[in-house]
């Protein structure tokens, strides 16, 4: 996500490293060359001026302190700046607080996942303890209302029976009398989309929120067109005055002008990011989180709320003690590695971590991959319970038949179990040298560690 901004970024603060003093002139050199790298992002022109001018107000004349150097404070500023920018520090969440039931009118072109994402927020809501119904108000796309009922089957969520030749307005309006009837208390409204913005779909749902008046009117806009996402979010805005943004495909946008641009343009928040297919793809969007991202910095907050949602305390208590005890063994690995894989791409939650990311990127062949971990996956599942209860039984004739099983090379068999009893060597030799030592051991740990 973002990586060429971030390289080019990162290219522009090493002009200001080498400076013991910041100058207007060093100062407007390094700023050049964080210009061009947003321009080269998609980011709106007007907003990269605006913010280039802001950048150097603020950074002409300030003393360097003592704990920092020129690079770090200019990094610190432009950080603040870009924050400022995508709506930071603004109250971007949802408006729920109202009688139920609440409905949200889900608008965008063809094209963006908007019938995915209205399944997304489901989930989403339902998380949040809400009792959502989907609606499927597109009647023009072929099998929309299939897909949005396959998606909530999925989900166990309860889908609005709707019929294709149905006035969408009627749709709605009946799906609301629906929701108020069974305790539905939010309504998410799966409405058409075109491949462009024409009056015939603006003014069907103009007629549906003049219908229902929905509390949320959220624009689902496709990251990856960058520049042209921004121009739909106005042509939207402008006819519909919608409440907030979702950016889909935020996971495969390497530039990242849409999400840089969007609310400086059009004065409405981001609200929700997709960060993938699946369907707890969906995060809050948090822009000093994102620019911490960007900036190479991490994203330690979003990875705690995600391991929080996946991982089991008292499952966690428990391996905690079999670690303590030196009895961890390939079944509890492979269960870990199940919900570390529930918290997305390996990628996504190495780059929530400060530094890693960077780091990873410097390795290069070294860094684990997403096929790896499958290939792990495989050969652990090959195994009998006795096996992973005891990988000390595997001998030769098994481990012919674990690579079969898991088409895999006996090669490969043989690094895995080579690296877990090294990590498990490893995990007792800290616990011998107690808290201290277990912290100084943590890099040698890791490295044993890395290919899993």
């Amino acid at each position: 996500m973002f990586d060429s901004l971030s390289k080019k970024l990162e290219a522009a603060f090493r002009k200001f490293r080498s400076q013991g003093v910041m100058t207007e002139e060093n100062i407007s050199e390094g700023l050049r060359e964080v210009r061009l790298a947003l321009l080269e992002a998609d980011v709106n022109f007007k907003v990269v001026r605006d913010f280039i001018d802001s950048v150097r107000k603020k950074a002409v004349g300030i003393d360097v302190l003592q704990s920092l150097t020129p690079g770090q404070q200019i990094v610190r500023i432009v950080h603040d700046e870009l924050v400022s920018i995508m709506g930071g520090g603004e109250d971007n969440s949802l408006n729920l607080a109202l009688k139920p039931p609440v409905a949200i009118m889900m608008v965008g072109l063809q094209g963006a996942g908007k019938t995915t994402t209205c399944g997304k927020l489901a989930k989403y809501l339902k998380k949040e303890k809400r009792r959502p119904l989907l609606v499927p108000a597109d009647v023009y796309r072929p099998a929309a209302i299939q897909q949005l009922k396959i998606i909530g089957g999925q989900l166990g969520i309860d889908v609005f029976d709707s019929q294709a030749d149905d006035k969408p307005q009627d749709i709605c309006s009946a799906a609301i009398r629906f929701a108020s009837l069974n305790g539905f208390d939010t309504v998410i409204l799966d409405t058409a989309g075109r491949h462009q913005i024409d009056d015939y779909l603006m003014n069907e749902l103009a007629e549906i929120n003049s219908a229902v008046r929905p509390a949320e009117i959220l624009l689902v806009a496709d990251s990856m067109t960058g520049q042209e996402a921004v121009n739909i979010a106005v042509g939207f805005n402008e006819r519909l005055d919608i409440t907030g943004v979702i950016l889909t495909k935020l996971d495969g946008d390497a530039r990242g002008g849409a999400a840089l641009s969007i609310k400086a343009v059009t004065g409405k928040p981001v609200k929700f990011v997709g960060l993938g297919e699946k369907l707890d793809a969906l995060e809050v969007f948090h822009a000093d989180r994102l620019v911490s991202r960007i900036l190479g910095m991490g994203d330690l907050l979003t990875l705690v709320e995600k391991a929080q949602s996946v991982f089991d305390e008292k499952e966690s208590a428990r391996l905690a003690q079999k670690l303590k005890k030196n009895r961890f063994n390939l079944e509890d690995f492979l269960s870990q590695l199940q919900q570390i894989r529930k918290m997305g791409s390996l990628e996504s939650i190495i780059g929530m971590i400060p530094g890693m990311g960077k780091m990873m990127k410097q390795a290069q062949g070294d860094q684990p991959s997403e096929k790896e971990l499958a290939r792990i996956e495989a050969i652990i599942r090959s195994m009998t319970t006795a096996e992973r209860g005891d990988h000390t039984i595997i001998n030769g004739s098994r481990r012919l038949r674990i690579a079969k099983g898991s088409g895999t090379t006996v090669p490969e068999v043989n690094q895995l179990l080579k690296r877990f009893s090294e990590a498990q060597k490893m995990i007792k030799q800290l616990q011998k040298l107690g808290p201290k030592g277990l912290m100084k051991g943590m890099g040698g740990f890791g490295k044993r560690m890395l290919p899993f």
